[in-house]
């Protein structure tokens, strides 16, 4: 009987890894994804721009869509880059990739969040998650550099975290036109809360984070 059990108990402990990277897998695909794919197809003028963002693509075609494009490009890329990290040339390669993006999506944000339609906090929001995004992809790069691991994958997990904002940033405001919310105070809370609510989560639970990611 003990046998069994201890067999059983196995067998579960085997399981919870196998449905913890199904459930991050279905997260990707049903969120990161659709929204990875929306953002290229505005970049690349396959899907219409609602009437503030057309505007903006007009007075700044060059630096808007390379910021929708590089911002797009690394939000489909993060998960694949965490996906090979027991892979470390692969890891390397894609990680370099993913920061060109980041950069490129992060210093194109700073104009378009300072000429934006939005409100001041909103643009305040954007212009923050700018610089904290590409801050955040620097430290990681650095830190690999002088062979400190630990503190890369915090970093860059926390640079993770914040390219998640435009996926929630996306939630809340289509949440709020679903349910006929206030839209203007919705989108600059959402322009602020959708990025630093992932990365204090990660930031409080670093030993969360560390075992989804052993």
């Amino acid at each position: 009987m003990i046998g069994v059990m201890t067999i059983s108990a196995t067998l579960h402990d085997k399981r919870r890894p196998i449905a913890s990277r199904l459930g991050r897998t279905l997260i990707v695909l049903l969120l990161f994804v659709p929204v990875g794919m929306v953002a290229l197809g505005s970049g690349f003028g396959i899907i219409p721009l609602p009437f503030e963002m057309f505007v903006l693509a007009e007075n700044m075609p060059v630096i808007f869509r390379a910021h929708m494009v590089a911002a797009a490009f690394a939000l489909l890329l993060a998960p694949v880059v965490i996906a090979v990290r027991h892979r470390p040339e692969l890891h390397c390669m894609l990680g370099r990739l993913l920061g060109a993006f980041v950069v490129v999506g992060g210093l194109t944000a700073l104009p378009v969040a300072i000429f934006s339609h939005s409100g001041m906090i909103a643009r305040a929001g954007f212009f923050m998650q700018g610089l904290v995004w590409m801050a955040l992809f620097i430290a990681g790069f650095m830190s690999i550099g002088r062979g400190d691991r630990s503190r890369h994958i915090r970093f860059m997990v926390a640079m993770v975290a914040v390219t998640t904002g435009a996926v929630w940033f996306r939630l809340m405001t289509g949440t709020a036109i679903a349910l006929q919310l206030p839209f203007e105070p919705v989108y600059a809370f959402a322009a602020w809360a959708a990025w630093i609510a992932p990365l204090t989560v990660v930031v409080m639970f670093p030993k969360s984070v560390a075992k989804a990611l052993a």
